[in-house]
């Protein structure tokens, strides 16, 4: 009994997800992907760095010497988010995120096309391996308030 009260006062140790969420660092290799459009050349050093082999870029000769990204899918099924697609990319058009959540009902749900693996209001890129956005963040955390809005 003597333990049970000496926990009674104390600061809860869980928290009630979905509803509260944790406060995620700034340099979190979260579970999703960002790409940048623009900065993307078709290289394909990120599907050739992938382990699991789960990023597909399908790309046609563009005008002079570059080249148009038909097609830029990630299967996060087989994604371990390792990282080492961003670290390896020499444009810096991949970024991690924040989101932890890839619950889905369907498998095909999983497979993110070009659409889905953009920046948004909701998919902000992470500080991982890539210093000039973390200097942009704030010093010590991105602070999510518990109902998961940005302050």
């Amino acid at each position: 009994m003597a333990v049970t009260l000496k926990h009674l006062f104390r600061r809860p140790v869980t928290t009630q997800y979905p509803e509260e969420r944790l406060t995620v660092s700034r340099r979190t290799r979260g579970n999703e992907l960002i790409w940048d459009r623009e900065r993307c050349t078709g290289c394909a050093t990120c599907a050739k760095s992938c382990p699991q082999g789960a990023i597909r870029i399908v790309t046609s000769r563009g005008e002079e010497n570059d080249y148009i990204v038909e097609e830029f899918r990630v299967d996060s099924g087989y994604c371990i988010f390792c990282g080492l697609c961003v670290e390896s990319c020499p444009y810096e058009a991949l970024f991690m995120g924040y989101g932890y959540e890839r619950a889905r009902y369907r498998r095909r749900e999983l497979v993110l096309n070009k659409e889905e693996l953009l920046a948004s209001e909701k998919k902000q890129p992470s500080g991982y391996a890539r210093p000039k956005v973390e200097a942009a963040l704030p010093p010590q955390t991105l602070l999510l308030d518990r109902n998961g809005v940005k302050k």
